[in-house]
């Protein structure tokens, strides 16, 4: 096959696929804006469970990430330098890292070794992971004070970090 008929093989590969439907990691994801998080039930420290709804009435950051996964490394320390430290002693906001397929042992190691300050949880099974979405991190999602999610992404971008940031800021100014 030639230059030419490669070029055309990939060009309508590629058009296809995109008028065939979302991409997979849109099919991947299962709450997005304007949804209603699912009450479940999470350690919030070892042998301590607590449900999502203790958290109604305020603004809740939940983010999704694993310690191999160099997207989520490149992300959390913005995390906790530009949202965590501005607001983690703001009545109204609250924030959840859960650890994808990681252990309390791995999450807290993991913690102490990047020097975060901020609560690393596990999601051993997925099974926080699981209500949000069915692959691709990091992922984060934005809920208001009635539980609705606001803000959603997938993956790292400095454009997406910003707006959440934003709407972090303008929510709770």
């Amino acid at each position: 096959m030639n230059r030419a008929g490669i070029f055309l093989f990939v060009f309508f590969t590629f058009t296809i696929s995109i008028l065939k439907g979302q991409p997979e990691v849109d099919k991947s994801t299962l709450l997005s804006v304007n949804k209603s998080v699912p009450s479940f039930k999470f350690e919030i420290s070892k042998g301590k469970v607590v449900s999502f709804n203790d958290y109604r009435g305020k603004m809740v950051l939940i983010n999704f990430f694993a310690t191999w996964c160099a997207p989520c490394r490149r992300e959390l320390p913005l995390i906790e330098e530009q949202i965590w430290l501005r607001y983690k002693d703001n009545p109204s906001f609250v924030m959840f890292t859960f650890g994808r397929d990681h252990s309390w042992d791995e999450v807290l190691k993991f913690r102490k070794d990047q020097n975060f300050s901020f609560p690393i949880l596990p999601d051993l099974k997925q099974k926080v992971y699981g209500l949000f979405a069915s692959g691709y991190i990091p992922r984060s999602f934005l809920v208001d004070e009635s539980g609705k999610i606001i803000f959603a992404s997938t993956g790292f971008e400095d454009a997406h970090f910003n707006e959440l940031k934003k709407l972090i800021d303008s929510r709770l100014k």
